[in-house]
């Protein structure tokens, strides 16, 4: 009798347990599918000058992040940029960095993306689109569209990202609004939807009319810095009060009435496969039309979505946690010569202290102080979760591209290099600062300011820097001699092409001896040629047809790159 109790009573036991064990994962899985509905992830693209700084300060500012707004190029006490922590940045008065800025806004958690508008600058833009589900496209008024622009637009179709556009400067002269949303639809193929119309322009900006409303929100100079506080009537009332003039009510209303005739329709499905843009208009120096931007983006936007991977498409919901390394950055506290790797949460939830595989290498690794990203500041985080970046302290062991995952193996598609165009011998001077020398090149490589190649004799140490714009070897030199103490020489190089060998070093053996070109080596040892122009790389093609050269450096996994 006892026997049969105890059984029953141990049976009762298992069946509480498994019954505990389901409740807590459904209550786990209600936890995550609450989490990922209440984040929106988002990049910012445009060309240099068109306001992407200005904008992102203003979007902090609205969602509570800071008190009052800085300025890209600040005077007196004026405080500066958030988005801008770099030293040249603040300097020069550009973006030159990647940085992660994560903020709540009414109810919801939003991680804004903010990459450099420079084209020197573009491959850290591309990584960082890698981690965007959604993008917001800043075009000035009177410009229309622009080179980097267009570029960035390409990388985000590719993507298929979902692109909100934000035409600023309203409030100065500029192009016919009907214009530009020309412009998008033949030069980009975008279709548009406006969710907002201007009321004038330039010194005769009176404000917008809410197509989703049909309500006029009038235009006002905040205080430098401040939040607008914004007027909202109804049509009528705003013509009744004279709070605007009625020939530009009029011109706004038969505007409007044209795009409801000849315009598309508002379909979120096209809006989050990249086929259709919602349109703003607004003022991001004077804060008009940055709070209607947010509450429209919060309905319109995609949630953190899937990602690929070798495996499949990589599900937010999936219990498990993974996410990927984007970027790299060295010496953001430069009192700690600190090294924090950028990680996009993918699935699952993320906690502190949780071990983690470490897909390139297959080591365990314990992930014991996760900070979240505030531009330059940072604090420890006890949890993350799809669409979150956090930052992980990187001993070296990290590189871009690499995927971090709890249970089944997952490894994400890589983040390829792109090819450079400008090359220069990067000479250190005083052998004796060469530890802090290596030191430098290697951690800046690693995060992906320049890329870093080496000459095939082995007696030439020296490396050879690598970039898309001239810009960027100004950076590398700028924070060798600022971060790690050592002056450069820079010595350039006569050439303007990069293609790898695919089949490595026995393809390029195999083809012989090649003229007009000089093979060097990168840093995962594989060999590149470098040529002075096009002409020499058509010729190389046409003598050696079997010879496969690509442009794009191939990704590579479970190989650890070669230090200086």
């Amino acid at each position: 009798m006892n026997d049969t109790l105890q059984s029953a009573g141990a049976s009762q036991l298992r069946s509480d347990g498994v019954a505990d064990a389901s409740a807590a994962a459904e209550a786990g899985l209600g936890a995550l599918v609450e989490a990922v509905a209440r984040r929106r992830n988002f990049a910012i693209i445009s060309h240099p000058d068109a306001g992407k700084t200005t904008l992102t300060e203003k979007l902090l500012l609205y969602g509570g992040a800071i008190q009052q707004a800085g300025a890209v190029k600040a005077k007196g006490d004026q405080r500066r940029v958030t988005s801008d922590w770099m030293e040249l940045e603040k300097q020069r008065g550009i973006s030159i960095t990647s940085t992660v800025l994560q903020f709540d806004y009414a109810g919801c958690t939003l991680n804004l993306l903010d990459t450099p508008g420079h084209q020197d600058f573009s491959e850290d833009t591309y990584r960082t689109l890698a981690a965007a589900d959604n993008a917001v496209m800043l075009e000035d008024a009177a410009k229309g569209l622009e080179p980097q622009t267009r570029k960035l637009f390409e990388v985000c179709r590719m993507r298929r990202i979902p692109i909100f556009t934000f035409i600023n400067k309203m409030d100065r002269p500029g192009r016919d609004p009907l214009e530009l949303l020309d412009e998008i639809e033949q030069e980009l193929g975008l279709a548009c939807w406006p969710v907002n119309w201007p009321i004038g322009s330039g010194d005769r900006f009176r404000g917008v009319i809410d197509r989703r409303s049909h309500q006029v929100i009038l235009f006002d100079r905040a205080e430098r810095g401040r939040q607008a506080a914004e007027k909202v009537l109804s049509v009528e009332e705003a013509r009744r009060s004279g709070a605007v003039e009625d020939d530009l009510l009029d011109q706004a209303l038969e505007e409007l009435e044209l795009l409801e005739g000849a315009g598309a329709e508002l379909d979120l499905e096209l809006v989050h496969s990249g086929d259709l843009s919602p349109v703003f208009f607004g003022s991001a120096m004077t804060n008009f039309g940055v709070r209607p931007f947010l509450d429209a983006f919060l309905d319109l936007a995609q949630q953190p979505t899937a990602r690929p991977a070798a495996e499949g498409l990589v599900e937010p919901l999936r219990p498990e946690f993974s996410g990927f390394v984007f970027k790299l950055q060295a010496n953001m506290d430069p009192r700690h010569r600190d090294r924090v790797a950028f990680v996009r949460v993918c699935s699952g939830r993320f906690e502190k202290d949780m071990n983690v595989r470490h897909a390139r290498s297959g080591r365990t690794i314990r992930l014991s102080r996760p900070q979240k990203l505030f531009g330059q500041d940072r604090e420890v985080v006890e949890d993350a979760y799809p669409g979150d970046v956090i930052g992980l302290n990187n001993p070296g062991m990290f590189a871009i591209g690499d995927t971090l995952y709890v249970g089944p193996k997952v490894e994400f598609e890589g983040i390829p290099c792109f090819s450079p165009e400008i090359f220069a011998w990067l000479r250190n001077p005083n052998p004796s600062a060469f530890k802090s020398f290596r030191k430098g090149v290697n951690e800046l490589r690693e995060e992906g300011a320049v890329q870093v190649l080496y000459d095939t004799d082995p007696s030439k140490r020296d490396p050879i820097l690598a970039a898309v714009g001239q810009l960027q070897l100004e950076v590398v030199q700028y924070r060798l001699e600022n971060e790690y103490g050592v002056k450069t020489r820079l010595e350039p190089m006569e050439f303007s092409v990069a293609r790898w060998v695919i089949g490595g070093w026995p393809a390029l053996e195999k083809v012989g001896r090649v003229f007009n070109c000089r093979t060097v080596r990168d840093c995962w040892d594989r060999p590149v040629l470098l040529f002075r122009n096009d002409w020499n790389l058509n010729q190389l093609q046409e003598d050696h047809p079997d010879l496969e050269l690509r442009a794009v450096a191939p990704v590579v996994s479970g190989v650890e790159p070669i230090a200086l």
